[in-house]
């Protein structure tokens, strides 16, 4: 289920990032790619049995907080428990149960939603043996392991699989199946809720200048040029007063959960703020799920231009997304309504190009005389032969390249050809996957 959630809690110091990296590992975590935002790594996808799911760190969200004890820590939980699917309760056996593990605890008891209590840092026998005293807390489920060695993850991930249900229970709305639906993310305060009131036409979200938070997604019916598509909006519905630590988790939920749904997503970037390390985060993963992509610059109409500030400003939003830089960015102002339906008719492109099927036989009259132009490197002094390639039926867009030796080809490569199917066919905004197969 592309839409099951994970979030790790636990009082500061348990090893929560440390659990949170060692499940990304099975896939890369998603922001590896790019300088400067390793930081602020706070979600990611993890892959076992074959089965995907979100992984939401809360490590962090009250690092700042001079009183991380009673009030912060319940809020932080209570956000888990309304938003995630299912919780990972981390403690720490080397300290023992603390009165901040218990305070977790009787909020978490209370839930309807599955908790599983992750007793970390058992790494010798004497550790093992002291661990034993979590089982007074009363948690059904409870698995000792080591988050820096790996030790006893597989049998925690066995359980979350488990509850994970399968691709065609999936509960999205059966009767908007077909038509395109289009996610408008981003940070809070970016403008999503102005964009979407502008498009409609209505007041559909409470706008104002507080970075707010909604409990649920707004699914907006909406015809354009003839077409009909759903607008899905994360923002608007509640305002928080306090703190950002809160605004962070629940935008990031939020988005996911909207990323999830979505074929298309508009990721709205505050034009004052430029593309932060969080707007990178974002992007990377609607990538690496797969979504149609177009970034929006919002309020372009407060930003001292010269001559060539938008080119320049697409050019440094462009480095800071590569490799994956083949997206549309339209400069908009949700307020003033400018560009707003050039924005949507770059998403109705980029929804067409996502479904983009290409015959064999083009494909193969296209790029073989390429590859015969410029060949993969050799590879222990065998010449590495690419002989046919075809587009797989997956609903993202996916080829199979199939060689001599698949094994010996590069990433270099790899983006040759990535450039190679762009150039010579439309996936701009699309993320395009390739697979190297034994001839």
């Amino acid at each position: 289920m592309p839409g099951f959630t994970v979030a790790i809690v636990g009082r500061p110091n348990v090893g929560k990032s440390t659990l949170f990296n060692r499940l990304l590992e099975q896939r890369k975590a998603i922001v590896d790619d790019f300088s400067g935002v390793t930081r602020d790594r706070q979600y990611g996808i993890s892959e076992w049995n074959g089965k995907s799911f979100n992984v939401i760190d809360t490590g962090g969200f009250v690092a700042n907080s001079e009183d991380v004890f009673e009030k912060e820590i319940r809020k932080q939980v209570q956000i888990a428990l309304d938003e995630a699917h299912l919780l990972l309760f981390v403690v720490d056996a080397a300290t023992g149960i603390t009165l901040q593990d218990e305070e977790m605890a009787d909020v978490l008891r209370r839930s309807t939603k599955p908790v599983l209590l992750v007793v970390n840092k058992v790494d010798n026998s004497g550790r093992a043996l002291e661990a034993t005293e979590f089982y007074s807390m009363g948690f059904e489920k409870i698995f000792f392991l080591s988050s820096i060695s790996g030790s006893g993850t597989g049998e925690m991930l066995d359980e979350i699989t488990t509850h994970i249900p399968d691709e065609d229970k999936l509960d999205y709305d059966k009767q908007e199946e077909g038509v395109p639906k289009f996610a408008i993310i981003g940070q809070p305060n970016a403008g999503k809720s102005t964009l979407l009131n502008a498009l409609v036409g209505q007041e559909r979200t409470i706008v104002s200048d507080i970075p707010g938070t909604t409990r649920d997604t707004i699914h907006t019916h909406y015809k354009l040029f003839g077409k009909e598509f759903i607008l899905i909006d994360t923002a608007g519905l509640r305002k928080k007063k306090n703190v950002h630590e809160d605004l962070e988790f629940y935008s990031v939920i939020r988005a996911i959960r909207a990323m999830d749904e979505a074929d298309i997503c508009f990721i709205v970037v505050d034009a004052e703020n430029g593309l932060t390390a969080q707007d990178v985060n974002i992007f990377s993963l609607a990538a690496r799920k797969g979504k149609g992509i177009v970034m929006l610059v919002n309020k372009w109409d407060k930003v001292e231009k010269e001559t060539n500030t938008a080119r320049d400003f697409e050019k440094g939003l462009k480095e800071k997304i590569a490799p994956f830089s083949d997206v549309p960015v339209v400069f908009i102002s949700a307020k003033e309504k400018t560009r707003i339906f050039q924005a949507m008719e770059k998403g109705i492109e980029v929804y067409e190009n996502h479904k983009r099927k290409i015959p064999t036989s083009q494909l193969n009259d296209i790029l073989l005389p390429e590859i015969e132009r410029y060949q993969p490197p050799m590879s222990r002094g065998h010449a590495v032969k690419i002989k046919y390639v075809t587009q797989l039926p997956t609903h993202n867009p996916s080829f199979a390249f199939f060689a001599n030796h698949p094994d010996a080809i590069k990433d270099p490569y790899r983006q040759f050809l990535e450039n190679k199917l762009r150039s010579h066919f439309n996936f701009t905004g699309v993320p395009v996957r390739i697979f190297f197969r034994k001839k």
